[in-house]
């Protein structure tokens, strides 16, 4: 039996790859705005939503989805022409933390009997106990999200590198930061389920750095991310299914990072190559 005639590795795919595509194209413009601190903050929304929701009695994914949307969308209104600040992201990050650790008690108290281990699925994923239905769902938010973002890229990016000179264009850029901001949310919530809320950033994160190493051509950039996080998902599953002890969240990650780091000394070994001073000719 070949590897892709596991259902649950079937699911794992299924949901993976739009996610994974996801993260890449968002991941991509969150490294470019330089907001990838508001990315670190909303895996910690994740985690304390995903609390919230289970402390209640709710499925996971509505905490997930309307925290982390909704406390993005706060930060993109309250920050500057659509992007939080730090200081703002550093309010939000304590008083998250925080409520976590509130919600971690009351669910831990009240209502872990019925299901013990959704707590430790927030926190790492649970990318191999994905059900068909769920599967299908997180594949179809991620395209849609996919989708929006290369609707909107052109704009976005014009708003990204010079945001001064594409508000006096006319481009709206505050309404394009908040739409952005909450399309972030909205995958930080899907990259949740496959990684974890402790490890999502580096789906997000890894592959866009390393497609901004590798080139300075954003549309050749965003492909290249969306290509790596594919790619790097793909091979954190085979990793994990051919070394059973190993979490899939930590292979997947274990590979984005490698690469990150391969690109980061292929990048440095050629540009030092270019500086390198030339012997002179024998005269």
């Amino acid at each position: 039996m070949t590897v892709f005639a596991h259902p649950f590795m079937q699911h794992a795919l299924l949901a993976g790859t739009g996610i994974a595509l996801a993260c890449g194209l968002v991941g991509y413009f969150l490294v470019l705005r330089a907001q990838v601190f508001t990315g670190d903050a909303l895996s910690h929304v994740a985690f304390t939503g995903a609390l919230a929701a289970l402390a209640f009695g709710f499925d996971l994914r509505v905490g997930l989805f309307t925290a982390t949307i909704g406390i993005a969308v706060m930060m993109g209104v309250l920050g500057r022409r659509g992007r939080a600040d730090d200081v703002l992201i550093g309010n939000v990050f304590a008083w998250v933390l925080g409520l976590g650790v509130f919600f971690l008690t009351l669910y831990t108290t009240s209502r872990s009997t019925a299901n013990g281990t959704a707590g430790v699925t927030v926190l790492f994923g649970s990318i191999f106990g994905l059900s068909a239905g769920r599967a299908t769902a997180a594949a179809w938010i991620a395209a849609g999200v996919a989708l929006l973002l290369v609707v909107i890229a052109r704009p976005l990016l014009f708003a990204s590198i010079d945001e001064t000179v594409a508000a006096a264009r006319g481009v709206p850029v505050r309404l394009l930061g908040i739409l952005f901001l909450a399309l972030v949310g909205a995958t930080a919530a899907e990259a949740a389920q496959v990684v974890g809320s402790l490890l999502l950033l580096g789906l997000i994160a890894a592959p866009a750095g390393t497609a901004l190493l590798l080139t300075d051509r954003p549309y050749h950039g965003l492909a290249i991310s969306a290509a790596l996080g594919v790619a790097e998902l793909w091979s954190g599953l085979a990793i994990s299914y051919t070394a059973s002890s190993m979490p899939p969240s930590f292979a997947i990650i274990a590979v984005a990072t490698t690469v990150y780091l391969a690109a980061t000394l292929y990048t440095r070994h050629g540009r030092s190559r270019r500086l390198a001073p030339t012997a002179p000719a024998p005269g």
